[in-house]
């Protein structure tokens, strides 16, 4: 991006900025970017209202918040031609320095498990961790897939999943205790074998449609649901058998994103429109044309509302869960990555 139109970037977003009312940050925030604006807004979900709004880069995709809901990370993505996580203050709230990811170009998706950030890589087709504690990346592993891009991580970090786009694949890594070959316990004298990430791992790679990008793990950890957007299917992987036992014609092409509900009852895919699905029958129960969504889900923890970043109409649209209608949007210019911040 040229200078010129990096400061008109920050300008517009300095300007919108102090347009806000001074207010203080709620303890619960949800987190809406704008790929459009290269701005992270803060909204408080009981109002809707901007809280604030943030730079926060070059083409930013993905956020997430860290446990304590007092930082947001976003990757800043390119398709590899940049190599940031950008960093914000949810409670000042204001930036932070940028994270270097130096060679792990492309960062996409995003996860913060066991206080420390995790992200893929899409163009070094890998995926990485760092330790906001120390300031390192502390682990990366490569995937040998193309276009690694979703990511979700298992509490404790011994089991990962990622997507591959252009492979048309997922991956399923989980953690051994041990490097092949090295001895059950470390000599005498010597300190215990790292746990996650150190240690060795082991990859699964699961065949599924062409295009796979968006999926979400089952709430009971037993199915992946992964939304494939040339075939306009789903494909549904038992994570016990680590392969796929069904594959739905939900007629979703161009599908990006997929989120289960917190009760798993239902299932949202974005695909021009916003499909919902019955998980337990795995049908196709309602398209709701008035959400143009092309981008994020964000379930509300309490299974109230869903939150659905609708590029088309500039907005993200607030879904009720218990009628399955709109009731509500957010003006965010080309909104993309969304997710929840929360305080104690």
């Amino acid at each position: 991006m040229s200078l010129w139109r990096r400061l008109g970037t920050l300008s517009f977003a300095a300007a919108l900025a102090a347009s806000l009312p001074a207010q203080p940050t709620p303890q619960t925030t949800l987190l809406a970017l704008s790929k459009h604006d290269r701005t992270l807004s803060i909204v408080d979900p009981a109002t809707l209202q901007m809280v604030a709004v943030i730079p926060v880069g070059d083409d930013p995709h993905e956020v997430v918040a860290s446990a304590d809901g007092r930082t947001a990370y976003v990757s800043n993505y390119g398709f590899g031609a940049f190599h940031t996580l950008a960093v914000i203050d949810l409670v000042g709230p204001k930036q932070l320095p940028f994270i270097d990811l130096g060679a792990l170009r492309g960062p996409h998706g995003l996860a913060f498990v066991d206080g420390k950030v995790w992200f893929t890589a899409e163009a070094a087709k890998a995926i990485g961790s760092y330790d906001p504690a120390t300031g390192k990346i502390d682990w990366i592993m490569g995937t040998g897939q193309n276009r690694t891009h979703m990511l979700y991580v298992f509490p404790g970090a011994e089991r990962i999943l990622t997507t591959n786009v252009n492979s048309a694949t997922v991956s399923l890594l989980d953690h051994t205790q041990a490097p092949a070959g090295a001895p059950a316990a470390p000599p005498p004298g010597r300190p215990p074998l790292p746990g996650p990430p150190g240690g060795d791992w082991n990859e699964t790679v699961i065949p599924v449609g062409r295009g796979s990008e968006g999926f979400d793990v089952s709430p009971d950890g037993r199915e992946v649901w992964v939304a494939n957007a040339a075939d306009g299917t789903i494909s549904v992987i038992d994570l016990a058998a680590k392969r796929v036992v069904a594959t739905l014609d939900a007629q979703v092409p161009g599908a990006n994103r997929l989120k289960f509900t917190p009760d798993g009852r239902l299932v949202f895919v974005t695909a021009g429109t916003l499909v919902v699905l019955d998980a337990a029958a795995r049908t196709v129960i309602k398209r709701l044309p008035n959400v143009r969504g092309s981008g994020g889900i964000l379930m509300q923890p309490d299974g109230a509302r869903a939150y659905v970043a609708c590029s088309a109409d500039n907005s993200v649209a607030v879904i009720d869960l218990k009628t399955l209608e709109k009731v509500g949007q957010i003006p965010i210019a080309g909104p993309d990555g969304l997710a929840w911040a929360a305080r104690p």
